[in-house]
């Protein structure tokens, strides 16, 4: 599958794929992913990464506004620090620096890891996608070849059934031209006498009917 996986690298490399584990389409490729262990791990790992990405946006979004609140709050505790020199207040504003640095320090760590997820992202789904291909590629070989099979016993099975309803025809006819002679030359009360059950006409009201389904 080298060859097939170069293919499938530069017939990707132009295009903009969309995140495949949210899109609804892309899970009816699959009874059931965890069936493949490649794919389900790729799957995994995708899926992490996305998490991790809303975590983080949400966790500097709340962190932005606790920054916001603490700046807000320390302003005006400056202001009157200024003019009481109150050292409860000046511990209180020490107090605030001290988380403001703590939201700052958090803020450019999140940012660093933020700015490398989309690429991981797209790196990641870029070889679930390759994944996909390949799984799409061998199944569809697989259901080929099965097909052609049921294909063959399907016209086998038609050649097959032809011959036996003319053999049916056939038998059935002979069986009538044998009671009509009969039935002639003893009349219907010896027929009767021995029971004759072969009169198609009256056992058999549908032959004649089966071949001509058949050709249609």
């Amino acid at each position: 599958m080298k060859d097939k996986d170069l293919e499938y690298e530069q017939a990707l490399s132009a295009k903009k794929i969309p995140i495949l584990t949210l899109d609804s389409k892309w899970y009816k490729l699959f009874d059931n992913v965890q069936a493949y262990p490649k794919i389900n791990s790729a799957v995994q790992e995708l899926n992490d990464l996305l998490k991790r990405q809303g975590k983080l946006n949400t966790e500097i979004k709340d962190i932005k506004k606790l920054k916001k609140k603490l700046m807000d709050e320390i302003m005006p505790m400056v202001e009157e620090l200024d003019q009481t020199g109150d050292k409860k207040l000046e511990k209180k504003i020490d107090k605030h620096k001290q988380l403001i640095e703590e939201c700052n320090e958090k803020m450019d760590n999140y940012q660093d890891e933020i700015l490398e997820l989309p690429k991981k992202i797209e790196e990641v789904n870029r070889e679930l996608m390759r994944l996909t291909m390949q799984h799409c590629y061998e199944r569809m070989q697989d259901n080929t070849e099965e097909i052609v099979e049921i294909a063959k016993w399907i016209t086998d099975i038609r050649v097959e059934l032809k011959k036996n309803l003319i053999r049916k025809q056939e038998m059935e006819y002979y069986n009538h031209q044998m009671y009509s002679y009969m039935h002639d030359i003893f009349g219907p009360e010896v027929i009767n006498l021995f029971d004759m059950k072969y009169d198609p006409m009256k056992q058999h009201p549908q032959v004649g009917g089966e071949l001509e389904k058949t050709e249609k």
